[in-house]
């Protein structure tokens, strides 16, 4: 890549875009090959790199605790017995000091939001231009490899903790319940349509903050990354120098990652405690 200005733009759009199928400008359905294109396919095209990494780092994390599972023994545990019961007992842990209802789906799906959004995180520390080069010379024009950059991946997620949200919410405290913990706080009954209003808000931030926290500060760690890349372009002075950015802040990047996995899953718990919660006034 040159190193001029046109150039490092068009080689930030092209790590930004997504490899997109839905309907061409002439009618047909297929893959995007420009940026212009997979813009202009709407809202029923589908990112199928985002879509085919998020199952296949869902079964990495299916496969490893599998085998795990299968190599368990009641002795001294190996390695990666050890490794996956440190995690189980975490997440086992901090469910437990959050949630205290009886529910036995809460801990297992904290337990694989935490280490799927983990992995998804994870890509991001593969240096930029490794897979997307290889997708290149094999025909393949976009590839974006971090899942947790695409809003449509993070706020599918945040959509499916807000069903059970309201699913539960209903479950546990009946419709009317439900609906009144809406309209009848914090303000007294006869303000009810303001305080429905302010709450209705209120319940559409959580899978809002749910979905865009983990987006937004993964785009901009995939987006530093980025930009680090472009100075190797620069000689050998600005190239040593941006491996030592790049080495940094991938060190930082581990604990951003790790942080952002971590937070999903306990609001996740967070807000179905609060679902589960019958006895509170708001």
């Amino acid at each position: 890549m040159a190193g001029g200005t046109g150039s490092s733009a068009e080689y930030i759009q092209h790590h930004l875009t997504n490899l997109t199928y839905g309907q061409l400008p002439d009618g047909s359905w297929g893959l995007a090959h420009t940026a212009e294109e997979a813009q202009a396919m709407g809202f029923w095209s589908v990112n199928v790199d985002s879509m085919g990494w998020s199952i296949a780092l869902g079964l990495v994390f299916c496969g490893i605790f599998y085998a795990a599972a299968r190599k368990a023994t009641p002795g001294v545990p190996g390695g990666l017995q050890n490794f996956v019961e440190a995690i189980v007992d975490f997440i086992d842990d901090t469910t437990r000091s959050i949630f205290t209802y009886k529910n036995d789906l809460i801990a297992p799906m904290a337990l694989t939001i935490f280490v799927w959004v983990w992995l998804m995180n994870l890509m991001d520390l593969i240096p930029v231009d490794w897979i997307p080069g290889l997708a290149s010379a094999m025909g393949i024009h976009y590839m974006k490899i971090v899942p947790s950059t695409d809003p449509n991946i993070t706020m599918a997620m945040a959509l499916s903790v807000f069903v059970l949200i309201i699913f539960y919410s209903i479950k546990c405290k009946g419709l009317g319940g439900f609906l009144g913990e809406l309209a009848f706080h914090p303000f007294p009954k006869i303000a009810a349509p303001v305080n429905f209003v302010l709450e209705g808000v209120t319940l559409i931030a959580k899978p809002l903050s749910l979905g865009l926290r983990l987006f937004g500060n993964m785009y901009a760690g995939e987006m530093i990354f980025i930009l680090i890349a472009l100075m190797f372009t620069g000689g050998l002075v600005f190239g040593v120098f941006g491996g030592v950015l790049q080495w940094g802040w991938a060190v930082f990047h581990v604990l951003i990652i790790t942080l952002q996995a971590f937070i999903f899953a306990v609001l996740t718990v967070v807000y179905l405690a609060q679902a589960h919660d019958v006895e509170s006034e708001h």
